[in-house]
């Protein structure tokens, strides 16, 4: 509430996927406002117009006096007004220097489509506060939840009370939030020639999930696929919902890192473990799946932690030789190898990255390394220390 409170305050972007809590908590800010509050949502089945944003601002003009704090107005899923950026320019810039100024808060659950429009109108006069998926530590803390039952189950709050029905758990995650998001996040806001196509993309981001993918492999598996720049396109898009994430190889120069494979980390285990089919005993009782899971669950925190910290996530190979994780964050990097259990391969690969880039912080998470709890309560920042 503080930076709302600035004398000359930046417009205030929250950004997040669906259902970890950007309405709760602005909702919250309104009940703890002291002056008048206007909250208004673009959540429905017909997108509003950019009279919508005009008429909620006219509302909060209503509400305003020199007398009183200045009014906060919120406004829910803008990414759905077509053309709102303009708009909010048009109007931010009409009154952010009255004597009781607007406080405005923007809520989204698409990247890309708040992104372009903050880029191409909003320069210099916003602020993003980012609202990850739930972590290890928030679902420990708010219900209780252990290791196995965070990796299990995720973290999306609003499940939290379904979990001791498997199959009702599985269905809310993919009706209510997967096909929300790719409905309303994808489709409804961005030509997609192919929906299909998109939909066995998502699925096989999670069957594939923490695998190195060639998209031109893909094309064999998939109907109707086209070619290999669609199917990047798609991930684009699945990126910019907050539900997957192509990790690229770490080359040591960008150029070559934006053309490589991608290592698909779905940005939350529930996603996985809902389309799955199988059970939690099924996952639980085979070492070689559960160990895959655990390391979508670092590869998921690490690309949610760092997003909002800063800090680039990569993957490595070489030949027989691969780093599960390389971090970045300015010149400084981290290389992160996730082992299962206490018997296994050495870490050669480990051994081989810093014969590249000898000022690399190694480590090991799980079994003679950091403790998988540990890591997930830790702040990534840590990592290069």
């Amino acid at each position: 509430m503080d930076r709302l409170r600035e004398d000359r305050p930046l417009v205030q972007v929250v950004l997040g996927p669906r259902q970890v809590g950007k309405t709760t908590a602005v909702l919250q800010v309104c009940q703890e406002w002291t002056g008048p509050t206007v909250y208004a949502s673009a959540d429905a089945p017909a997108p509003p117009g950019t009279e919508w944003i005009e008429q909620a601002w006219k509302s909060a003009q209503f509400k305003s006096t020199t007398d009183q704090d200045a009014v906060l107005l919120v406004l829910d899923e803008i990414q759905k007004v077509q053309n709102w950026a303009e708009q909010i320019k048009k109007l931010w810039d009409q009154t952010r220097y009255w004597a009781n100024p607007i406080r405005l808060v923007l809520c989204g659950s698409s990247s890309l489509q708040i992104q372009q429009g903050l880029t191409e109108s909003l320069a210099g006069r916003f602020e993003i506060i980012r609202m990850p998926h739930w972590s290890f530590f928030e679902m420990a803390q708010c219900f209780g939840w252990g290791l196995e039952q965070y990796i299990m189950y995720g973290g999306y709050p609003g499940s939290a009370s379904m979990v001791t029905d498997w199959l009702r758990w599985a269905d809310y995650i993919q009706q209510s939030l997967v096909e929300t998001a790719i409905g309303k996040d994808i489709l409804l806001l961005h030509r997609v020639e192919k929906p299909a196509l998109l939909r066995q993309l998502y699925a096989l981001s999670c069957d594939y999930a923490d695998q190195i993918v060639s998209y031109q492999k893909l094309l064999g598996q998939l109907q109707d696929a086209g070619n290999t720049t669609t199917l990047a396109h798609y991930q684009h898009l699945l990126e910019g919902a907050y539900m997957l994430k192509g990790l690229q190889k770490w080359h040591g120069t960008k150029i070559r890192t934006r053309a490589s494979s991608p290592k698909w980390i779905p940005r939350n285990t529930a996603l996985v473990t809902s389309q799955s089919g199988l059970s939690p005993d099924e996952w639980l009782t085979e070492p070689k799946r559960w160990g895959r899971l655990v390391e979508v669950a670092v590869g998921a925190h690490l690309v949610n932690q760092g997003e909002d910290q800063g800090i680039e996530v990569y993957y490595w190979r070489e030949r027989n030789k691969e780093v599960d994780f390389v971090l970045k964050k300015g010149h400084r990097l981290a290389a992160l190898e996730v082992k299962i259990s206490p018997v296994g391969k050495p870490h050669t690969g480990l051994a081989q990255f810093q014969k590249h880039w000898p000022e690399t912080m190694s480590w090991i998470i799980g079994p003679d390394g950091l403790d998988l709890t540990d890591f997930l309560n830790s702040d990534l920042t840590r990592f290069f220390a």
